[in-house]
């Protein structure tokens, strides 16, 4: 495939690094001088100097033969043109990122198509929707659904409170032969294992599982994680990912919402009716004090400076706060966050890239998640007639290496993937897939 990205920064360099692995012909536009020397020290990059709505750039970028533009620009009437003349000038298909939700009302939506912008991506709405469901289920580190959650991906921190500590997976299916899950990766010191039957669960594992609605309590139990009970919740930042979450949750939790932009905050108290809105400096711990953040059951950082959001996530656990969530936008700090106990974080460099890469796809995927803290995603693909995938059992077919079928979806049933499992055309089969195997995955389903 043929790409054109357009971006202002480090998220059009993340989604270039990701799909550059994908075998893909990348080409950068970028009005920065710096970043394009670092990205023409990648020989498998193309970069591009200059401003994204100009018809030459456009031009010299190759957009004539381009299969996708993708405009990731932090302003986002910058992406809308960028898409509408890269379209007109013969690119097949282009993506803006946008920052208004508006947009993605489906009557706007088609506005936009007949103008020549295929599709539109908010990472902010997305990142919002992230929260809540961390909100709900406060157990979990990460999740991600499938099919309206016939399926979920969850991360679990194993601490000394698991079950399944110092035993391997055949242990686990022996004493549990019903369960309705299945572990697909193993993150261990930075590293990620595939894992198989003989391998150990140890302390300190971070697990990505795939699990059936019926199967989170058992899932939960196993992992030695107490249900836990969210009613206050304080919100730092009155941005759009803060704005958007307090209006998805104020109605079922008591929200506070510290933002330090007097303005901005009166604009939201003409949207948000049931939360407290508090003009103050969340960098100020007395103020944090003040506010009650011990009696906090959950604490969310959403600032645009990742530093405060780390730091005072820091600050509500030493305090006791059951569940932290910092907005950090550096991929290389999510280690290190899990490391010293801030375990959940929210970035969205990741979110662009999974709403982005399932485009780039030769097979159908309808979701893809970008993993936070690893180099894998977890897609879910849709099985073609005759696909080589259909041709025996799941044993018999095997996915290449570093790669693991974690679920199916067929009709309105889902079930956990084992051996003896026959997967037929129409079904929607989860996978977790290392870079490498990506692409040798998708052929599998084509």
């Amino acid at each position: 495939m043929n790409i054109i990205i357009a971006g202002d920064g480090e998220v059009g360099f993340h989604l270039a690094k990701l799909l550059t692995g994908k075998h893909h012909n990348i080409t950068i536009v970028d009005p920065h001088e710096e970043l394009i020397k670092v990205i023409e020290s990648h020989a498998d990059l193309m970069a591009v100097t200059g401003a994204s709505t100009s018809i030459s750039v456009l031009e010299n970028a190759g957009v004539k033969k381009a299969d996708l533009l993708i405009s990731v620009l932090h302003d986002e009437q910058v992406n809308i043109v960028t898409s509408i003349l890269g379209k007109k000038l013969g690119a097949k298909r282009t993506i803006a990122r946008i920052q208004n939700a508006e947009y993605l009302i489906p009557d706007n939506l088609k506005l936009f198509q007949s103008l020549g912008v295929d599709d539109m991506v908010c990472p902010e709405i997305i990142a919002a929707q992230e929260l809540v469901k961390l909100l709900q289920q406060p157990a979990a580190t990460e999740i991600f659904d499938f099919s309206g959650g016939k399926l979920m991906l969850y991360l679990i921190h194993l601490d000394e409170k698991s079950l399944v500590l110092n035993q391997t997976l055949n242990d686990i299916v022996r004493q549990h032969p019903e369960l309705d899950f299945r572990a697909v990766a193993i993150h261990r010191k930075n590293k990620t294992i595939v894992p198989k039957g003989d391998d150990i669960f140890q302390l300190g594992d971070f697990i990505y599982v795939v699990t059936k609605p019926k199967g989170i309590e058992e899932l939960f139990r196993l992992g030695g994680k107490e249900k836990q009970k969210i009613n206050d919740v304080m919100i730092i930042g009155g941005g759009r990912i803060g704005r958007e979450t307090c209006r998805m949750i104020e109605n079922d939790y008591n929200v506070k919402l510290i933002e330090i932009d007097k303005e901005r905050c009166i604009q939201l108290s003409d949207i948000l009716h049931n939360t407290l809105i508090i003009n103050a400096d969340a960098r100020d711990t007395q103020i944090l004090e003040d506010e009650g953040i011990i009696n906090m059951d959950a604490f969310i950082a959403v600032t645009d400076d990742s530093e405060t959001n780390m730091f005072s996530c820091l600050l509500a656990k030493r305090l006791g706060v059951k569940r932290v969530i910092p907005l950090v936008e550096n991929i290389d700090c999510i280690d290190i966050s899990q490391s010293i106990g801030v375990e959940t974080i929210i970035n969205k460099k990741l979110i662009t890239a999974s709403l982005i890469v399932q485009f780039t796809m030769e097979a159908e995927v309808t979701a893809i998640k970008c993993l936070s803290g690893i180099d894998a995603e977890v897609m879910e693909f849709v099985v073609k007639p005759r696909a080589k995938i259909t041709k025996g059992t799941i044993r018999k077919v095997q996915t290449p290496p570093g790669s693991l079928i974690g679920g199916i979806i067929r009709g309105e049933e889902s079930c956990i993937a084992t051996g003896d499992f026959q997967i037929e055309a129409g079904d929607k089969v989860v996978v977790f897939a290392l870079p490498d195997a990506v692409a040798k995955v998708s052929a599998l389903f084509n």
